[in-house]
């Protein structure tokens, strides 16, 4: 397990290293219209709507809301906590990213209006980074098998269309999303592999 995590996070590495080059050097234009293509292929005002909600999940508001609940719901406060930090961590390493990089969004397909830099998406950052966060939650807390699975499963849904929800609504390219995803992904891994010997689970399997 612990040798399939550390390639996981090489290879994600690799892709974002890889986006970050093809952002740099230009040559990301081709996925990035081919991917929109089929995004927005049917477009139409139940999905603008559908996506404008979805993509809310990401959000700063929504992301604290969920935070704060944390810290109200479970006696043991390091829940809470480090999933505040967790939170907070993405916003830092999503602001100085986009810093180094610099690519402007755009705004000639811009649905909904959105400031600041596009590579990598946070929006796509965010909701892997957290609610990837709440999955490893999930699985240890005292939940039957299958509940962990179905709400595995939505969660995993709801990441997925974050990301294409910034597609959809022309606020980020393609490779952005993917790039999100892939930064996240190396962070949670070494994020999870750091916090969890604080962590002091009730209940459920422990060993991850």
């Amino acid at each position: 397990m612990k040798r399939i995590k550390w390639v996981l996070a090489t290879l994600a590495l690799l892709i974002f290293i890889l986006l970050a080059y093809l952002v740099l050097k230009n040559q990301t234009t081709g996925f990035d219209n081919f991917i929109y293509s089929i995004v927005t292929f049917y477009k139409n005002d139940f999905l603008t709507g559908f996506y404008k909600f979805i993509t809310m999940f990401a959000s700063e508001v929504v992301v604290m809301v969920i935070t704060l609940l944390f810290l109200l719901m479970f006696k043991n406060k390091r829940y809470g906590i480090f999933v505040f930090i967790n939170a907070f961590n993405i916003l830092i390493l999503n602001v100085l990213l986009k810093l180094i990089f610099m690519r402007d969004r755009p705004y000639e397909l811009m649905i909904i209006t959105e400031t600041g830099y596009s590579f990598p998406s946070g929006h796509a950052m965010a909701s892997l980074g957290f609610y990837g966060f709440i999955i490893y939650f999930l699985w240890h807390f005292n939940l039957g098998k299958k509940s962990k699975i179905i709400f595995t499963a939505l969660l995993c849904t709801l990441i997925v269309l974050i990301g294409i929800s910034r597609i959809y609504l022309g606020v980020h390219y393609a490779s952005d999303v993917l790039a999100g995803y892939m930064a996240s992904t190396v962070y949670l891994i070494i994020y999870i592999t750091y916090v969890k010997k604080y962590l002091r689970f009730s209940g459920g399997d422990k060993n991850v």
